[in-house]
């Protein structure tokens, strides 16, 4: 039974709806995991580090859609609420056509200085080589990440988060089937993990755009667009294009400053623990990912519902809304801690069971690591609860507090006391900070929003 953003949600409701694209992030991180996974059992540790190492800066390039994604769903979402149809849908269409652009211009540039980048991120030696050919066919295929991100979103404020899973799953086992075929068939190394990334990227892009292309009841793919939403002509309106992206700078921020600190995480690492340390966080970042997934899906699934309530002046419903998020975020939060502690010994040797010493510092690292899960999905939903709300600004506040300052201090001051294990726990009390930021924000935004 479909479920509009009009009716009332109960947790069923809300989970149910919310569901498809909790799996469509999972699937979504997929494709760095099994590259890592590929590149570290069949091309080698130096290779698999090269990986880690260039994947911040490969991430920040795609997070550009992502703000365009989550900072316009809201828009149009909210635009929907207040019964402008053809609006929404000439917003939705402009959003599509920017990031485009960007992510065109985004990819040359990159590829033009790949060489600089990878040096200022620290690749020595062999490394060079292999960032450097990872890097440039990833950023080949940006404007496709850039489009899967910016749909993830979409795909919910137009009803249609199955259809979304269902691209995004399929984008994922082409990644995994071609992975195979690249680099365990083939052996072609770490470009084969870079263009069977590429290739599912594309999956993930186009055949959205394909969709939608097509008007209500009809479509370019065997599936009709019976969606809200549709493209249609547009034109360029540079106030609600800046609202959007400054809605949405919260995200870009998180994803932005989260890179950075990836990267800082890195020079640490190299300092403490060298080529192992780096190798062993990557293992850690990808199961991550995972987890993650889970409290970025309920946000992005669960953001255009609190979107549409809020244009539509529903403040009962929203203030239902942020309570049962709340409280399935903490417990889900429980869960993971208590399951990635109890499978760290497993998941890291899937990854690097091949050396012992390598085993023993990564599995040491995911047991403490795993602590912060407790509390980053409330942070992560707050921030995402503002962007709902249309409210760009707190939400940006939180999200750099939370992924850049916060962690920045933690992971620099932390190992002179502790050692490497310092490293290891500066994201959880990271998170216990921007869980007190959360909380206030909350309590005082209460009376404005009527939640």
């Amino acid at each position: 039974m479909k479920i509009q953003l009009s009716e009332h949600f109960t947790c069923k409701k809300l989970l149910r709806f919310s569901l498809p694209t909790i799996a469509m992030m999972i699937f979504t991180s997929v494709y760095s995991i099994v590259d890592g996974f590929f590149v570290s059992n069949y091309v080698g540790k130096t290779a698999f580090a090269a990986v880690n190492l260039i994947m911040p800066f490969l991430m920040i390039e795609g997070c550009f859609g992502f703000m365009i994604g989550t900072g316009g769903s809201a828009l149009v979402a909210r635009t929907l609420g207040e019964g402008k149809k053809e609006k929404a849908n000439q917003y939705f269409t402009m959003m599509v056509c920017f990031t485009v652009i960007l992510g065109a211009a985004i990819s040359a540039l990159s590829i033009i200085f790949m060489r600089p980048i990878v040096l200022f991120l620290g690749a020595e030696g062999a490394m060079i080589k292999e960032c450097m050919t990872y890097g440039i066919i990833i950023t080949a295929f940006n404007t496709a990440f850039m489009l899967q991100f910016l749909f993830q979103s979409f795909f919910v404020a137009a009803e249609k988060p199955n259809l979304g899973f269902g691209i995004t799953m399929a984008a994922g086992l082409t990644n995994i089937v071609l992975d195979a075929v690249f680099v365990a068939g083939f052996r072609w190394g770490i470009a084969g993990a870079a263009i069977a990334s590429g290739i599912g990227q594309c999956v993930g892009g186009v055949l959205p755009v394909l969709y939608f292309l097509g008007k209500p009841a009809k479509s370019f793919l065997p599936v009709k667009n019976t969606s809200l939403l549709h493209l249609t002509k547009t034109k360029l309106e540079m106030s609600i294009f800046l609202k959007t992206c400054g809605n949405g700078s919260s995200e870009l921020m998180s994803n932005i400053s989260a890179s950075v600190v990836g990267m800082l995480y890195n020079f640490q690492l190299i300092k403490y623990a060298g080529e192992n340390g780096i190798a062993a966080y990557g293992v850690v970042m990808y199961t991550q990912m995972i987890f993650f997934a889970i409290f970025i899906g309920y946000a992005v699934g669960t953001a255009p519902v609190v979107s549409y309530h809020y244009g539509a002046g529903n403040h009962a419903e929203m203030k239902s809304l942020r309570q049962k998020s709340l409280i399935f975020m903490l417990g889900a939060g429980i869960i993971m801690m208590l399951s990635a502690q109890a499978s760290a010994s497993f998941l890291s040797g899937v990854f690097v069971g091949y050396d012992q010493e390598l085993l023993a510092i990564t599995e040491h690292a995911f047991v403490i690591f795993a602590c912060s899960y407790l509390l980053s999905g409330v942070n992560i939903y707050t921030s995402s609860f503002f962007t709902a709300l249309n409210n760009g600004g707190v939400s940006a506040v939180i999200s750099f507090l939370r992924t850049l300052v916060f962690q920045t201090a933690a992971v620099l001051v932390l190992p002179v006391i502790l050692g490497i294990d310092g490293i290891w726990w500066a994201v959880t009390v990271a998170e216990v900070m921007a869980f007190i930021i959360s909380m206030v924000f909350l309590a005082a935004m209460r009376k404005k929003y009527h939640y």
